[in-house]
């Protein structure tokens, strides 16, 4: 039976009454994140160019990964790998090549059997023109010993970053050549999944304008994929696409961001954290171009900024990790004048 019990409060009750009403406020209302920058330091500068980073905690070390070569575009691209046991002293652990190929835009992932995979692009260039190309995967037991890299994909199609969820490679790739692989078509975006990194199955063309290429996947806890693409026509603004299992019916939002080598990574408490190149300087008319920013990604597929990292021109393509309740971030710049690779930790 429900008792209704009628009284008039005292000063002592209505202040309980105050107090819990603002902590119901409170609770409601999402905590906003500030973020502090607690180190920045350069930790490759050797080669003349050096550029397009990912990163990895595995086997108790960091793994920091990168091309090095001649300039942004051109030239045979080395891809270097270096490790690091504290994120303070880093050693170079290899280089992978190919003769005559550049590679470039290599990232990390880890194989249902713990060996460390590396995907990349691989491109023909004659000078700065570019004839031709296609991706490539590379595998190691220790981060120091890797195989060939092997073409993976048909001819133009660029896996650009590769996600395990449950036992399944998921990755992205787009073709600036269209479906009928002639110059000036539209551009395409591929969703394809593998389960040895070697052999790669359609999953989905996704729907998405306006030159859609760097794409990065990540998985909800619920299984939902989650999709931010860069787009390089039209207003160029980021699309942020959701779709559940298995993967082919999609939803789109579009982000209040350009993105540039975006990176996207889900915290402990379920926020989802981006590292993108931020174009607001090069719209302003700043001396410093683009930075590198890491932000929260909203519900609605809006970035918060939450922190610019010390950068400027050349500069993005992070690698996020979380680790030891902090956020490791790799990145390249040219702010201190030549491209170089810095590594960062963030308090959120």
């Amino acid at each position: 039976m429900l008792k209704i019990f009628s009284f008039r409060p005292g000063r002592s009750t209505r202040r309980s009454w105050c107090v819990l009403a603002l902590a119901a406020l409170f609770l409601a209302t999402p905590p906003v994140f500030s973020a502090e920058i607690l180190s920045v330091q350069k930790i490759w500068d050797r080669g003349a160019h050096n550029a397009f980073t990912d990163l990895i905690r595995w086997h108790n070390r960091w793994w920091c990964t990168f091309r090095e070569a001649d300039a942004h575009v051109g030239g045979d691209g080395l891809i270097r790998i270096l490790t690091s046991t504290d994120g303070r002293t880093w050693e170079s652990a290899a280089g992978v090549t190919e003769p005559g190929i550049d590679l470039r835009d290599p990232k990390f992932s880890v194989m249902p059997d713990g060996r460390l995979m590396l995907n990349c692009g691989g491109s023909v260039y004659e000078g700065k023109t570019l004839k031709g190309k296609r991706s490539r995967v590379s595998f190691s037991k220790d981060g120091r010993q890797w195989t060939t890299p092997v073409p993976i994909l048909p001819d133009g199609e660029w896996c650009w970053r590769v996600t395990w969820y449950d036992g399944v490679a998921y990755a992205a790739a787009y073709n600036s050549k269209g479906p009928s692989g002639q110059p000036g078509k539209a551009w395409t975006m591929t969703v394809y999944r593998s389960t040895d990194g070697l052999a790669w199955s359609l999953v989905k063309v996704l729907d998405v304008p306006d030159q859609p290429n760097e794409t990065t996947l990540r998985f909800a806890p619920d299984g939902t994929m989650i999709a931010l693409v860069r787009r390089e026509a039209g207003d160029k603004l980021g699309w942020v696409g959701h779709a559940p299992p298995p993967y082919t019916q999609w939803t789109w939002q579009t982000s209040n961001h350009r993105f540039g080598g975006q990176n996207l990574l889900l915290l402990p408490d379920g926020r989802w954290i981006v590292g993108t190149r931020d174009y607001t300087g090069i719209k302003a008319g700043a001396k410093s171009g683009a930075h590198t920013i890491v932000a929260e990604l909203e519900r609605d597929g809006r970035l918060t900024p939450l922190v610019t990292l010390p950068s400027g021109g050349d500069t993005s393509y992070p690698g996020l990790v979380w680790y030891d309740g902090k956020l490791a971030v790799s990145y390249y710049s040219s702010h201190e004048g030549k491209t170089s690779i810095y590594f960062a930790e963030v308090k959120l």
